[in-house]
């Protein structure tokens, strides 16, 4: 595995954590972590992930910092404010487009670096996951697919009016904790529903854990993305 990093202006690109798998670049998986957590977050998983020399460059961006209401105002890494424990009311619009926007900027510089689109998958653990989702639903190109795990579907985030055909049938990995007290599995449960109602091949894995991942899951995402970028 090699790393790598990238720490331009916050104006041009999100600073980023990178590792590349081994062998010539053809694919790429842009992972978002969760709420107060950074880019490194998920970086340990990649050797589990069955992926050495072929050819897959990971991109962890460190989210801003910003106030989060439901912590007290605290400044911290978040994709968006959150300003309930019952992630219903009081949805941050502008910090979910902005962070979207942001998202996109990196997907436009893998296609830069040559990374087909279809060979580009984007994935989120928990706020992570509904940014990676909003940005596929509206992505201009076909992409490979979603990995959205522990999170949920905002409406402004499946809005029918926003949402582009190149990706309406895009693939999608959805794994939550059945026993999550901060994105309850009912809201994973609302979310899958939502995307097939859209016409997505989802699919879908509980696992015995709280708002987190396990050796389990990371198999079974392993396995997804093996099969979503082979050849």
């Amino acid at each position: 595995m090699s790393r790598t990093g990238s720490d331009l202006p916050p104006d041009e690109l999100l600073p980023a954590v990178e590792m590349e798998t081994g062998g010539p670049v053809t694919s790429a998986v842009i992972w978002l972590h969760g709420l107060g957590a950074d880019g490194h977050d998920f970086e340990p998983i990649v050797p589990y992930l069955g992926l050495r020399d072929r050819g897959v460059r990971f991109v962890f961006p460190h989210a801003p910092r910003r106030p989060v209401t439901i912590n007290m105002g605290l400044i911290m890494r978040a994709w968006y404010d959150i300003g309930g424990a019952d992630l219903q009311g009081g949805v941050d619009e502008k910090g979910i487009r902005a962070s979207a926007q942001a998202v996109e900027a990196l997907v436009a510089r893998e296609r830069g670096r040559g990374v087909d689109s279809r060979r580009i998958v984007l994935a989120g653990f928990s706020q992570g996951g509904v940014i990676a989702l909003h940005v596929a639903l509206r992505h201009e190109e076909p992409l490979a697919g979603v990995i959205a795990l522990s999170t949920y579907l905002p409406d402004a985030s499946a809005r029918e009016t926003e949402l582009v055909a190149a990706n309406g049938g895009t693939p999608i990995f959805q794994g939550h904790g059945t026993e999550d007290p901060l994105v309850p599995l009912e809201r994973g449960e609302q979310a899958r529903d939502r995307l097939r109602r859209l016409g997505h091949p989802l699919t879908w894995k509980t696992y015995p854990m709280e708002h987190s991942v396990c050796p389990e899951e990371i198999d079974d995402v392993g396995a997804w993305l093996r099969e979503r970028l082979a050849g």
